[in-house]
């Protein structure tokens, strides 16, 4: 796990976010808020592809490690590099979670969950925002 101390790539203004990034996109990305379950534009998306962060374009998630884990969010069991996104431990809800960052700009994607027992190669279920995500198909 690593801190929320890293400086990134990209660095933009709350000013400049929010110039880029619709109300909801700002939200999420910026603030850490989550989207509603099962609303997402990705949730139960089949196409093949790169899903890149929406607020700087980093390629973060293929495709291929996406899978259906029925949870209401788009759910991988990896990222495309290790280096592609950050990892800061999580307790505002008042339990440990691990949230998941863009590595290249700190935006929010969601949170990494592990060992729930989904027949994945990694054990691992990464629950990212659709709204965190643009799809670029191949």
């Amino acid at each position: 796990m690593t801190d929320d101390t890293k400086q990134y790539a990209v660095t933009k203004s709350d000013a400049e976010w929010k110039a880029q990034l619709s109300p909801a996109e700002f939200q999420v990305l910026r603030k850490a808020g989550t989207e509603r379950p099962y609303t997402g534009e990705y949730t139960d998306t089949k196409t093949v592809g790169v899903y890149k962060c929406r607020a700087c374009d980093a390629e973060l998630f293929r495709s291929e490690n996406k899978f259906d884990s029925h949870c209401g969010w788009p759910s991988f069991f990896a990222p495309l590099a290790e280096d592609r996104v950050q990892y800061i431990e999580d307790s505002a809800l008042g339990m440990k979670r691990v949230e998941v960052r863009c590595a290249n700009c700190g935006s929010h994607l969601g949170h990494v969950f592990e060992g729930e027992g989904y027949e994945t190669p990694t054990d691992l279920r990464y629950c990212i925002n659709s709204i965190s995500l643009t799809l670029q198909p191949a």
